[in-house]
């Protein structure tokens, strides 16, 4: 491998662990100019730090606000080094402040044929997303409004008074079109949640 000077090699890490938390794997470390040994020598020499298996952190970048979030997102990540979780379903609706859900775990959603088992604290949901169907924050990808009404909608995850102000909120903030959402909301939900919202489903 052709390795950059010092400084251009951390600039380059810099650039990339800045729109993640302060986090890079050890493939972006590798393409900023970091071989295995010089991650070694910077981790003893405490310019770096462990954060999981092939995961590091700049420690003179602050933690992010949704720190768990980004992390999540990482560990995520397939064999490209590409993050394949989605931040999704309750912990979607508490990122968009739809209602006053305060979810307990992190939900995320992930391909059919995603392996890895979820850690302590977070929820799996296996979907195909769309590009059309979310949309980046600092660091990790988080369903649309609308979108994520679907997902909640679908299951009892939330109740049904949390659904009814949730729905409100983004119809109210202009977050998603009112009949779109209604006939979208008509096809996702079970009989009785629809017999409940019969008001609000076209």
């Amino acid at each position: 491998m052709r390795y950059r000077d010092t400084q251009q090699s951390l600039k380059a890490l810099y650039s990339v662990a800045a729109t993640q938390g302060g986090y890079f794997t050890a493939k972006q470390a590798a393409e900023a100019g970091y071989d295995y040994s010089h991650l070694v020598y910077h981790l003893q020499a405490r310019n770096f730090e462990r954060a999981a298996h092939g995961l590091y952190r700049l420690p003179t970048i602050p933690l992010a606000e949704h720190d768990d979030l980004i992390r999540l997102s990482l560990w995520s990540r397939g064999q490209d080094d590409a993050p394949q979780g989605i931040v999704s379903h309750a912990s979607a609706m508490f990122l968009h402040q739809l209602s006053d859900v305060l979810p307990t775990k992190v939900h995320l959603t992930v391909p059919p044929g995603f392996r890895k088992v979820a850690p302590r604290g977070c929820v799996l949901h296996k979907s195909r997303l769309t590009t059309a169907e979310t949309e980046a924050h600092e660091g990790f990808a988080v369903t649309k409004p609308l979108r994520t009404l679907l997902d909640v909608a679908r299951n009892s995850s939330i109740t049904d008074e949390q659904l009814e102000r949730a729905v409100h909120d983004a119809i109210s903030r202009g977050l998603v079109r009112e009949s779109v959402l209604k006939r979208e909301l008509g096809k996702v939900m079970s009989p009785t949640r629809r017999d409940c919202f019969a008001s609000l489903v076209g």
